[in-house]
């Protein structure tokens, strides 16, 4: 019996580590998106790091990457950036690959 609940509490951690390092890896993405964002935008120093983080602080509007998407392509039609819906999805998905990367190696 104390097996089970040694595999249970094992398998526990591994999952609350596991959620840590994705929600970091999320954070770190969002991150960087808000980095490559403000290049477009024309955004440098203080104010792409502002921007970087109004990025990340609006993956808190709802679940999954809708939020993040839409402040993005909202700030370049507003801005006149010519980025398609697909390039910003895949960029999105290449930063969390990097984000990924990241967190392993810290």
């Amino acid at each position: 019996m104390t097996n089970m609940k040694d595999r249970q509490e094992g398998f526990e951690k591994k999952f609350a580590m596991d959620e840590e390092q994705r929600f970091k890896a999320m954070a770190r993405r969002n991150r960087l998106l808000g980095l490559w964002a403000a290049e477009k935008l024309g955004k440098t120093g203080d104010d792409a790091e502002a921007y970087a983080k109004e990025v990340v602080a609006a993956d808190f509007q709802e679940a999954g990457d809708h939020d993040v998407f839409r402040k993005v392509r909202g700030d370049f039609d507003a801005a006149g950036v010519e980025q398609s819906d697909h390039q910003i999805r895949r960029t999105m998905d290449e930063l969390l690959a990097t984000a990924v990367e990241q967190v392993k190696n810290s």
